[in-house]
């Protein structure tokens, strides 16, 4: 049974075209992401399980919405006594925990903006975003602290809490959690807050130029819901949601944790220092995990590994890079749930999706434009182009899952925009029947011999052979062709690479095209990523 408030934009019921058309967004000028998440349920039935924390030491621990409340009202007391305010950022550096959601919440009571932030950060990063973002106080844990003290020398964070005890001596001022919790009542001037309010300020991966503040109202969750009800089939009682994706990334934060609450299922929080593909399928067995977002990677890293029995799977939501056929097949024959596409970015999330219950799904495609939102595909002038032609994906203003904008750049907030349309940068296609074709990013594309060639198909084929884990298909100078496609090459623990080249090469020759064969293959041990998980390119065109 879901609150009246957490019943705003899901989806009609019906096929597709149903769906389409009755549809509308209903978004009230003074919804709250804490009262919808946290508070509401704990009034409602605060026995209710909200999350399922499971600690590197093995110990199990259940929060109820009640505890999740009550910790969340204790933090934003011990927030405001030292001096948090309204429109004030209030970073956490925490991993997958209870208290991320406590931090969050108790930000969000006092109408403070959260910074979301990497616990793989180093200093130079943090020190950035601390810097850039103005942020004043910061909850951390014992691991982080030191780092942390480092990088805001020098900014305007004055307080930090800290779980495990405090180490660090003079400024910032440092307050262990324990003492936040025992020493506050949970007493505190709450401010109230609408929808368009900020929330959340989320920072982009930076993969080119230095990273922007993406900040977004309360409103950016509900305009992730009809997504969400699209991949995730329609999220009802008896759901388990959990992601390996951090929740500082908005596809971890956005994509499933934050909506699993938001309905009123049980979350699972877990730390996991290194992607593990068993102790992945053992928490999923464990735990009877049956909605969940995972990343392409981790995706494909557990293809690679046995599926045990037993499992409670569902429906799996996966974004950040186009999956293959063979992919999409793996997840229907082995773990019996469909793995569905979603597409969007920090600016602007989950606003293309397939779901397989609603009989949206085209292999090598994103899906379709999720109901509420406009989206096309655009060319240099704002036009739309004709269907089938390459031009730049792009959303409509107005929409509820939309930016604000870039944190003190207003010039670049400028610039994301042409017209009525938000540039998402990526460059796709568009069918006759409407599903959106993800072609690469507007700098991943490749120049050869007169084509422009985009990665993501040939990755996907590549990645179909059974003793390739990953792979990332760039173009690099030739005197000839202007370019040739080179991958980069991650094999199987103990496949040996000789003959795999020719094979590989053959293999994308035969499935997508010799135009675009890998002329050039070279194995690798890991490919770089950033932080949220997606392939650096650019750093692979520079090793050429």
């Amino acid at each position: 049974m879901y609150l009246k408030i957490n019943e705003l934009n899901t989806l009609p019921r019906g096929d597709w075209g149903t769906v389409n058309r009755n549809f509308k967004w209903s978004v009230p000028a003074d919804f709250s992401m804490a009262q919808a998440c946290c508070d509401g349920w704990a009034d409602f039935d605060p026995n209710r399980t909200a999350i399922i924390d499971l600690a590197e030491d093995g110990t199990r621990a259940v929060w109820s919405y009640r505890a999740l409340k009550d910790a969340s009202d204790r933090l934003a007391a011990a927030m405001q006594h030292a001096g948090v305010t309204t429109g004030d950022r209030v970073a956490i550096l925490l991993s997958q925990c209870p208290e991320v959601m406590v931090a969050q919440f108790a930000a969000m009571k006092l109408g403070a903006i959260v910074l979301p932030l990497f616990t793989l950060f180093g200093e130079d990063a943090l020190a950035y975003r601390l810097a850039d973002s103005g942020a004043v106080l910061a909850v951390t844990d014992k691991a982080h602290l030191d780092k942390l003290v480092s990088a805001g020398a020098g900014t305007a964070l004055h307080t930090i809490v800290t779980k495990g005890g405090a180490s660090a001596e003079g400024a910032p001022t440092i307050v262990s959690w324990d003492d936040a919790m025992c020493t506050s009542s949970g007493a505190f001037q709450k401010t109230q807050v609408g929808a368009d309010d900020p929330a959340v300020l989320i920072y982009t991966s930076g993969t080119t130029g230095a990273p922007k503040g993406a900040l977004h109202a309360h409103r950016f969750l509900l305009g992730h819901l009809p997504s969400v009800e699209m991949v995730l089939e329609r999220p009802r009682a008896g759901d388990v949601g959990w992601t390996p994706a951090d929740w500082a990334w908005i596809g971890g934060l956005m994509d499933l944790a934050m909506p699993t609450l938001y309905f009123g299922l049980p979350l699972v929080s877990q730390r996991m220092r290194k992607f593990d593909p068993d102790a992945a399928f053992r928490l999923i067995r464990n735990e009877k995990v049956s909605i969940m977002f995972l990343p392409p990677t981790a995706l494909k890293l557990m293809r690679q590994t046995k599926v045990p029995k037993g499992l409670s799977t569902r429906a799996i939501g996966s974004g950040g890079e186009s999956l293959g056929a063979d992919l999409l097949a793996w997840g229907v024959n082995e773990l019996c749930a469909p793995i569905n596409e979603l597409y969007g970015q920090t600016e602007c999330n989950l606003v293309v999706s397939s779901s397989a219950g609603l009989g949206v799904s085209k292999p090598g495609t994103m899906g379709r434009a999720v109901p509420g939102h406009e989206v096309t595909v655009i060319d240099e002038g704002g036009n739309q182009v004709s269907t089938g032609e390459v031009g730049e994906i792009a959303v409509r203003r107005g929409d509820p899952v939309m930016f604000f904008g870039y944190w003190n750049l207003p010039e670049k907030t400028k610039d994301k925009f042409l017209g009525d349309w938000l540039r998402t940068g990526d460059l796709g296609r568009q069918d006759d029947d409407g599903y959106l074709t993800y072609v690469g990013r507007d700098d991943d594309i490749i120049t050869s011999a007169g084509y422009r060639i985009g990665p993501t198909e040939i990755e996907n084929c590549l990645i179909g052979d059974p003793d390739v884990v990953n792979a990332a298909a760039v173009g690099v100078p030739d005197p000839v062709r202007t370019e040739i496609v080179k991958a980069f090459v991650v094999l199987r623990d103990g496949v040996s690479p000789e003959g795999i080249s020719e094979r590989l090469g053959q293999r994308v020759r035969d499935r997508v095209s010799p135009h675009v064969a890998p002329r050039a293959v070279e194995f690798v041990d890991a490919l770089p990523v950033t932080a949220t998980g997606k392939v650096m390119r650019r750093v692979l065109r520079e090793r050429g």
